[in-house]
C-alpha cells in the first residue's frame, strides 16, 4: 500500500521505517528542511536500537521517502498518517497547533479517498475536530478520519513496531476500518476495533495508568526505607501476582520522557474539560515530584551540603538504550545539583551530544569514560538505568573516588556486593549498605 506519514520526528520516522519494512511504500513529510536533509544525507537525527539500519536499508529499496511537500504526500498515500508533536499548554493541556495546520494542509491536496489517520497521542474528540477542519478547507473532499494511537516504548520502539502486543483502529467507517486491516495485516498481531473517542482514549488511560504504577511502587519504597524492607523483595512479591505483574514496578526517581509528564498532565485537563476530574492523577505527579526530593534530600544528608562537592553522575538521558532528554529526571537531578553548588562530572552512552546543546552543558564537565566521571569525586549518582553501569568494574571505581558513596537511583546493583567492594551504598526503598554488612 502507498503510505504518507505527515511528520517524521521519533514516531513518524520509526512508524515509516518499519511499515517500509513490511512492504508497502512510504513517504514521509516534514516541514523541517534540515531534518529532511539530514535524513536524504542517510543520517539518523534520533538514537534507536535497530532504527539507523531499517531505514537505510529501505531507502535502498525505494520502499522508504522523505520531503517537505506535504501536498506531495496527500497525493502520494491511500492512507495519511498525521504524526506531528503535541506539545503541552501551561495548564497541562495539549497544544494542537500542529494538528490543526495539517489538516488545513492535507485538505485542499485530497483529489481522492484517503484515510486520515492521527497517530500522534491527542484528546478525545480530537479526531472530530480534525473532520471539521478538512471540511471546512476542502468542502466535499472524499475522506475519512481513523485514531490508531501509538505504543512504543524509547530504546524498544522498533521491536514494539514490528512485533506489537495489540493494534488499536477507532473507526466509524467500514471503509476505512478495511484500509486499515489490509494495512497491518503483515504485523500478524491483536487488533482492536473500537470507536474513535475510545481509541483516543485508550492511549492516554494506559499511560497514566502506567504512571500510576511507577508512582504506586515509589510510595511503597519510602515505606521501604522507614521501615527498613527491601522494596525489590516487595515489587517481585506482589508483581508474582498475574492480576498486578512486575512491569514498571521498578523504584527509582520517577518517570520522566516525552510521554508519561505529557500524558498525564493532558489527561487531567482533559478529565477537568469534561468536568469528571481525575484527581488520582493529581497524586500520581505529586509522588513522582516529591521522589526526586527524597533522593535529594538522602543526598545532603549524607554530604551534609552540596556546595562544591564533587559528584559524578552516571546518565543524563530519560532510559536507557536512547538519546532522548526530555524531561529527564536525570537532567532535572543535575539542574538541582549544579543550583545548590556542586561539581558535576557527567557521562551518558548516547545522550552526551544533546546535553551539551544546552546552557546546562556549561555548568558541568561531560566526560567520555564513566571511570572519569569518578576521579575525585565524593559520591556516584546511578541516575539512568544503562545495563552498562550495572556491569560496570566497581573495583575500578573506588580508588578513583575521594570517598565510597554510591547512591542508585535505579536500583541496578546489589547492596551486599557493594559492602564488600568497600562501598556505603544507598538505594531507592532499600535503606543502606556499609563495608561488612551482608
Amino acid at each position: 500500500m502507498k503510505l504518507t506519514i505527515i511528520g517524521s520526528g521519533y514516531v513518524g520516522l520509526t512508524t515509516g521505517a518499519c511499515f517500509a519494512e513490511v512492504g508497502h511504500e512510504v513517504l514521509c513529510v516534514d516541514n523541517d528542511p534540515r531534518k529532511i536533509e539530514t535524513l536524504l544525507r542517510g543520517d539518523i537525527p534520533i538514537y534507536e536500537p535497530g532504527l539507523a539500519e531499517m531505514v537505510t536499508k529501505n531507502v535502498a529499496a525505494g520502499r522508504l521517502r522523505f520531503t517537505t511537500d506535504t501536498p506531495e504526500g496527500v497525493r502520494h498515500g491511500d492512507v495519511v498518517f498525521i504524526a506531528v508533536p503535541t506539545p503541552p499548554n501551561p495548564d497541562g493541556s495539549v497544544d494542537l497547533k500542529f494538528i490543526e495546520k495539517v489538516a488545513r494542509e492535507i485538505a485542499p491536496a485530497i483529489e481522492t479517498y484517503k484515510v486520515i489517520v492521527d497517530k500522534s497521542t491527542v484528546p478525545v474528540k480530537t479526531g472530530e475536530k480534525v473532520a471539521e477542519t478538512i471540511r471546512r478547507y476542502a468542502p466535499g473532499a472524499d475522506f475519512d478520519v481513523v485514531s490508531n494511537p501509538e505504543f512504543l516504548r524509547e530504546g524498544s520502539a522498533v521491536a514494539d513496531l514490528m512485533k506489537p502486543d495489540r493494534i488499536v483502529i477507532g473507526a466509524n467507517s467500514e471503509r476505512a476500518l478495511a484500509l486499515m486491516q489490509r494495512l497491518y495485516a503483515p504485523f500478524h498481531a491483536a487488533v482492536l476495533t473500537t470507536d474513535i473517542a475510545s481509541a483516543e482514549l485508550i492511549k492516554h488511560a494506559a499511560n497514566s495508568f502506567l504512571a500510576l504504577k511507577i508512582s504506586y511502587i515509589n510510595a511503597v519504597s519510602a515505606i521501604c526505607e522507614a521501615s527498613g524492607a527491601d522494596v525489590e523483595m516487595v515489587a517481585e512479591g506482589i508483581g508474582m501476582d498475574k492480576r498486578i505483574g512486575r512491569a514498571f514496578l521498578n523504584a527509582g526517581l520517577g518517570y520522566g520522557g516525552s510521554c508519561f509528564p505529557k500524558d498525564i498532565a493532558a489527561f487531567i485537563a482533559i478529565s477537568e474539560d469534561l468536568g469528571v476530574p481525575f484527581t488520582l492523577l493529581k497524586e500520581v505527579e505529586r509522588i513522582n515530584r516529591d521522589q526526586l526530593e527524597r533522593f535529594l534530600k538522602r543526598l545532603r544528608d549524607k554530604l551534609w551540603v552540596l556546595e562544591e562537592k564533587k559528584i559524578a553522575v552516571w546518565g543524563l538521558a530519560f532510559k536507557q538504550n536512547t538519546d532522548d532528554i526530555r524531561c529527564s529526571v536525570a537532567l532535572d537531578l543535575v539542574e538541582r545539583l549544579v543550583a545548590e553548588g556542586a561539581e558535576v562530572r557527567a557521562y551518558d552512552p548516547k545522550a552526551m551530544d544533546r546535553v551539551r546543546d544546552l546552557p546546562l552543558g556549561e555548568k558541568i564537565v561531560l566526560v567520555d569514560d564513566p571511570l572519569a566521571a569518578c576521579d575525585g569525586a565524593e559520591a556516584l549518582v546511578i541516575a539512568t538505568e544503562w545495563p552498562q553501569f550495572a556491569q560496570a568494574d566497581f573495583a575500578k571505581v573506588k580508588p578513583r573516588m575521594l570517598s565510597p558513596l554510591v547512591f542508585d537511583g535505579r536500583n541496578l546493583l546489589d547492596p551486599a556486593t557493594m559492602a564488600r567492594l568497600g562501598f556505603e551504598y544507598h538505594g531507592i526503598g532499600r535503606g543502606a549498605a556499609s563495608v561488612g554488612e551482608e
